[in-house]
């Protein structure tokens, strides 16, 4: 058997490629849009890839389902309950799928969505223990699939919940110990609250030290599992239904590189640009109304977070890596990008009087202006479960996934501070706030971890 795991950070998303290598036959699960890298291994290793599976409905991510299937010809497979706009093979209970001696085996484990499948792997057909499970998001490590995302339509959280205790508590901890778990998402993801970094875990491991799969009633996991949840980045149900749907495939030779007075010509025209540098390069200096999304951080999910897909992109990179951003919001199913500017600093040379400079604060001189006559409003745009380790006395709490909907609620009339833990969302944040005209936004240097260190200094 060769078995292979696809990390990608940025979305702590994982997919797996399980072939035979006596057969050469593969099959490629829950993989990204950008396929490239699948085909490239399963060609050094002289494989086919046969099947593509998706385990569920994905709503972080775009699927390349339909670019594998088209560069292979493989067939795509979802659980029974799936319903799509292009050909699928519906896969049940106890289906085994013969690689070779390689075999996997469906498992129905709804919950996360109602038509979530895990995979069985099996290296023998005749084992009697799996070599590992193939778990989508109906089991992480150290956590459950959440069932509140409303990438099931009609479906409620509570409803969702029952299926997933049945699916955790019936069928997966009804796998044998030593079965290793390999789940499609790490710690980051927005699809549960309280993943680990660890990439793969085994059975017994997650009975023993996984919150959720502890022995308790359903009533009590329904409970446990929907309470303090994050709220869900803007584009999940953008890409929930555009995983359900036949769409144009991404072609990464596409990927256009655009030159000043093009970009100018677009921007002008109404798109939106996106600047990927680091927030005190994006500080220093930056287009009027451009949102700072790093680069070096969750790029795609904050794009999608404070990002509408109906918008036209305009993408402005640190050096060289123009065509890796794009590829990282067609990833999310953003495809309405234009482009990525070719050289910023010529642009930014030649039309200084479009630049802006964004204010920062260090935590010192918001203490002293907290304490002065016209005080800022503090705004901690972390998730829920952050703040409940502490926060700055006074501040509003705002989401960063709310702020789109919610910028309005904010005073026009006061300076605005925000922060986030470290400083990098703050200056997504600060720099959405000026693209909405707010006139007084600055984003606080270090974030609550600079505040609590200022005001609990440790001892020697």
């Amino acid at each position: 058997m060769y078995f292979a795991q696809f990390y990608l950070d940025c979305l702590s998303q994982a997919s797996y490629l399980i072939a035979d290598e006596t057969s050469g036959q593969a099959v490629i699960v829950d993989p990204r849009r950008d396929v490239d890298e699948y085909l490239a291994d399963a060609t050094a290793r002289g494989l086919t890839v046969v099947g593509v599976i998706n385990t569920h409905f994905h709503a972080d991510f775009l699927a390349g389902h339909l670019e594998l299937a088209d560069r292979t010809g493989a067939w795509i497979g979802y659980g029974h309950r799936a319903e799509t706009e292009y050909p699928i093979r519906k896969l049940t209970e106890g289906e085994r799928i013969e690689l070779g001696d390689v075999t996997l085996q469906i498992l129905e484990t709804p919950g996360h969505t109602p038509e979530s499948i895990s995979i069985l792997v099996y290296e023998q057909p005749d084992d009697t223990v799996p070599y590992g499970v193939l778990t989508g998001d109906a089991l992480f490590i150290g956590d459950v699939g959440r069932p509140d995302l409303l990438a099931s339509t009609g479906v409620t959280a509570g409803e969702l919940g029952a299926m997933l205790y049945d699916s955790v508590h019936h069928k997966l901890m009804a796998l044998p110990d030593e079965t290793l778990v390999f789940p499609a998402h790490g710690a980051g993801s927005a699809c549960g609250k309280n993943l680990s970094t660890d990439r793969q875990s085994t059975i017994g491991r997650e009975r023993a030290t996984n919150y959720a799969c502890r022995p308790m009633d359903q009533d009590t996991f329904v409970r446990i599992v929907t309470v303090g949840q994050s709220t869900a980045p803007a584009y999940f149900g953008h890409d929930a239904a555009l995983n359900r749907r036949e769409r144009e495939l991404f072609d990464p030779a596409a990927v256009r590189s655009l030159t000043g007075t093009e970009f100018l010509r677009r921007r002008t025209a109404g798109a939106l640009v996106v600047d990927g540098r680091d927030p005190v390069e994006f500080a220093a200096g930056h287009l009027a109304g451009a949102v700072n999304i790093p680069a070096d951080g969750r790029f795609a999910e904050q794009s999608g977070t404070v990002v509408t897909p109906d918008r036209e992109i305009l993408v402005i990179a640190p050096e060289g890596r123009g065509a890796e951003l794009v590829t990282r919001l067609a990833r999310i199913g953003f495809d309405r990008v234009a482009g990525h500017l070719a050289d910023p600093q010529a642009l930014f040379l030649t039309h200084p009087d479009l630049m802006r400079r964004g204010a920062r604060l260090t935590v010192h001189a918001l203490r002293e202006e907290l304490a002065g006559p016209r005080p800022p409003l503090v705004v901690d745009v972390r998730g829920a479960a952050e703040r409940e380790n502490g926060a700055i006395p006074g501040s509003l709490h705002l989401p960063l996934a709310e702020l789109p909907t919610r910028h309005r609620e904010l005073p026009t009339d006061c300076p605005v501070v925000l922060h986030c833990a470290g400083g990098s969302r703050s200056s997504v944040a600060a720099s959405l706030l000026r693209h909405h005209g707010h006139p007084d936004v600055s984003d606080l240097l270090g974030g609550y971890t600079a505040w609590h260190t200022l005001t609990h200094p440790t001892r020697a």
